[in-house]
């Protein structure tokens, strides 16, 4: 009887469930999805998608002025405000895709509880989405980064360029996986969401955003293993290291941060999964 359905609704599901068939089905509401969260983000608002420009340039001139002039935090060969840039672009991607996850759930209980399909579009719709407002930030990295080459900076890209889109899916799995656990945690208990932006911005300053991971160990040795082990350091590192080709680059953390940044993703979906069964009760 089974074979006459399209596919058949069950409470009982794999412990690791992405059911890509059923996500590609429902394509339409995905692209639904990540234009609703596209042209709804600054809606009312007075500069609409300038605040894609003016975050990242304002917060990287603040991180020159602070790290780099006042707590003389250098960054080799390369422009210090160029150097924040990268990592800032970087960084915001991950952010992007942790936060705006963070709580599908407790966001869209009155959807969920109406109407029938795969609940992991959700937070899939917010990480592609992310993709435009980082496209967007990537062309002003690139229009900075053209204009120090012609002021006669000597940087460049190296071979690892072509590890860019992995770079882009580590980071996507990461905020995804994280985005999806404390979405699951939110439905029991609501005050996560207050330590969400409070732990985003102390992770920044453990991940080697305004700094270069060479800096810590130079003058902290004693705790640079933390900054070290942290995935996102490796991500962002590695990111630098392959547009100027100055940094650190190792095979064996590279391999550590797919690792970790898939183990993460699957712990998220699975964590996901079996909220999505009962969530309603508690939301």
């Amino acid at each position: 009887m089974n074979d006459d359905w399209l596919y058949e609704i069950s409470p009982k599901r794999k412990l690791i469930d992405l059911n890509f068939k059923e996500i590609w089905r429902y394509k339409d509401l995905l692209i639904l999805f990540v234009k609703r969260d596209i042209t709804t983000v600054y809606k009312q608002t007075i500069l609409g998608p300038l605040w894609f420009f003016i975050q990242p340039l304002f917060t990287s001139v603040i991180y020159t002025l602070v790290f780099n002039n006042i707590a003389s935090v250098s960054t080799g060969a390369v422009p210090s405000f160029l150097f924040n840039l990268t990592g800032i672009t970087a960084w915001n991607y991950f952010n992007q895709c942790f936060t705006s996850t963070s709580n599908t759930f407790n966001q869209n209980a009155a959807l969920f509880g109406k109407v029938y399909f795969p609940r992991v579009i959700v937070p899939l719709s917010k990480v592609i989405a992310g993709l435009v407002k980082f496209g967007i930030q990537l062309l002003i990295l690139i229009a900075f980064y053209f204009y120090f080459i012609l002021k006669g900076t000597s940087i460049s890209p190296n071979s690892n360029i072509v590890l860019f889109p992995v770079y882009v899916l580590l980071m996507a799995l990461m905020g995804l996986g994280f985005g999806m656990i404390i979405s699951a945690m939110t439905t029991k208990y609501r005050d996560l969401t207050v330590l969400i932006g409070f732990a985003t911005s102390l992770l920044v300053y453990i991940s080697a955003v305004p700094y270069p991971l060479s800096q810590v160990k130079e003058k902290m040795p004693d705790i640079a293993w933390v900054v070290q082990l942290n995935p996102l350091t490796q991500i962002i590192e590695g990111f630098r290291y392959m547009i100027f080709d100055e940094g650190i680059f190792n095979l064996t953390s590279f391999i550590y941060t797919i690792i970790v940044s898939v183990f993460i993703f699957l712990i998220g979906l699975i964590v996901f999964n079996r909220t999505e069964k009962n969530f309603i009760d508690t939301v």
